[in-house]
């Protein structure tokens, strides 16, 4: 990473699991700040706790001549394959607009939310939680369906057109792929994470709570083993 920084004039985006990578990709031994970087904007694209990425923000720039904003990201492989990804920036205003360029090559909509670097990860949670109530919502109403023989397809079609239209109703054929070892847990994470922060704020959240429970069994797959 000290080479990456070393060879870098302007921005460098951090796209890690979580919290420990981003800390060692940019604060550890080796890591960006490493080389002493100068008025360069350090770009977090990875999903972390909203207090989380506040706290980053403040290391980050308390250690070193830098910006540190947050993108988080929403669209999933295929978004980022095709460069549609949906952008939910947060930091300094001046620092995300200078970074557009960036947003505009991965992604066809940059949304702005504040100074905050984890505005944007509360941002993305929201996203994702509205996601799965909606997952759930067209399982159920698939399965509802099947006990009168409705083709699938059919209801789906409908979906597109009607009030029941979501992207979830029309990513339907990729959304039902999502695997308890890829996607489904991810979306999990996010979803437990929005959970805690609601009893963190004292923001009720009873539909978000339920399909936290519901989404394995809504998406016929195995629930993960406790841990």
């Amino acid at each position: 990473m000290k080479e990456v920084a070393e060879k870098s004039d302007d921005a460098i985006v951090s796209m890690v699991r979580d919290y420990a990578q981003n800390v060692e990709v940019i604060l550890g031994e080796d890591g960006l700040l490493s080389a002493n970087p100068k008025d360069v904007t350090i770009i977090v694209m990875s999903t972390l706790d909203p207090d989380t990425m506040n706290e980053l923000g403040v290391q980050v720039e308390e250690k070193g001549n830098v910006k540190l904003i947050a993108a988080a990201v929403s669209g999933g492989a295929t978004g980022a394959q095709d460069g549609t990804l949906s952008i939910m920036a947060s930091g300094a205003e001046d620092v995300v607009t200078a970074a557009r360029p960036y947003f505009d090559a991965v992604g066809s909509n940059t949304f702005y939310y504040g100074s905050k670097p984890g505005n944007s990860q509360a941002a993305k949670l929201v996203n994702n939680l509205v996601l799965g109530i909606n997952m759930n919502a067209v399982a159920e109403g698939l399965k509802f369906g099947a006990q009168y023989n409705l083709p699938e397809a059919e209801l789906l079609n409908l979906f597109k057109v009607s009030t029941g239209d979501s992207w979830v109703a029309r990513n339907w054929d990729s959304v039902s792929e999502w695997t308890a070892e890829t996607a489904l847990a991810v979306l999990l994470k996010d979803l437990k994470a929005a959970h805690l922060k609601g009893l963190e704020h004292n923001v009720a959240m009873p539909f978000n709570a339920l399909s936290s429970t519901l989404l394995f069994d809504s998406m016929g797959q195995e629930k993960p083993q406790a841990k």
